[in-house]
């Protein structure tokens, strides 16, 4: 007997989690080789500029991209998939969770001490970040349909629109999807110890630097 064909909505969770798994395997690639790179690179800022850009900017960037996504994640727990949430960071951006990720990116690109390196690093991310954004809404769209297209029409996809804050009385979240976040929020910060040891190899000259970064 032929096999029951698959229903549009189905075929959408099939090719969504295929993209999902080529995506990952792609970003962590890109994250590495970009890493690698920084390596080998070097700012131009004196002591106390590099120290500024890599301690005030670049901690505050990454510990506000780590709540940020906690605050995202508690509302949106397991539920993008199943409804339209449109209440907390979702009432004034689509893609909360990218936003704030985009903006840890930017401090973890500080952490070389390096402006450049910072807003080169939001860029890309923010650049991934839109590429996923287009795919999964055709997905969200295909299974949510008419509310999603309404909340499309109403909230921007990436940058916040405070005017559009509304919240709930009460959220229920999945506590294994908010550890996983927070996880990740941890290891984001392992960044800076990261970058402190890369820059120690290079004032030791044990790690050449090739090239130099405002």
């Amino acid at each position: 007997m032929a096999a029951a064909a698959r229903s549009p909505i189905e075929q959408s969770f099939d090719e969504m989690g295929r993209y999902q798994r080529r995506r990952r395997v792609l970003l962590a690639l890109l994250i590495g080789a970009f890493c690698a790179l920084l390596i080998f690179g070097g700012s131009t800022h004196d002591e106390l500029g590099h120290e500024r850009i890599e301690g005030q900017y670049g901690i505050a960037l990454i510990l506000i991209g780590i709540g940020g996504r906690l605050w995202s994640i508690l509302y949106i727990g397991g539920r993008k998939s199943a409804e339209v949430v449109a209440t907390g960071p979702y009432s004034v951006m689509r893609n909360p969770l990218y936003f704030f990720s985009t903006v840890a990116a930017a401090g973890i690109g500080a952490q070389t001490g390096s402006v450049i390196v910072s807003v080169a690093s939001a860029v890309l991310c923010a650049a991934a970040f839109y590429i996923v954004t287009l795919r999964e809404e055709r997905h969200l769209t295909t299974v949510l349909g008419a509310p999603y297209k309404d909340y499309i029409a109403r909230v921007p996809r990436f940058f916040p629109n405070p005017l559009l804050f509304r919240d709930q009385a009460e959220v229920t979240f999945t506590p294994r999807i908010f550890n996983h976040t927070l996880r990740d929020g941890l290891m984001l910060l392992a960044s800076i110890p990261f970058f402190e040891l890369i820059e120690s190899g290079q004032e030791s000259g044990v790690i050449p630097v090739l090239f130099w970064l405002y």
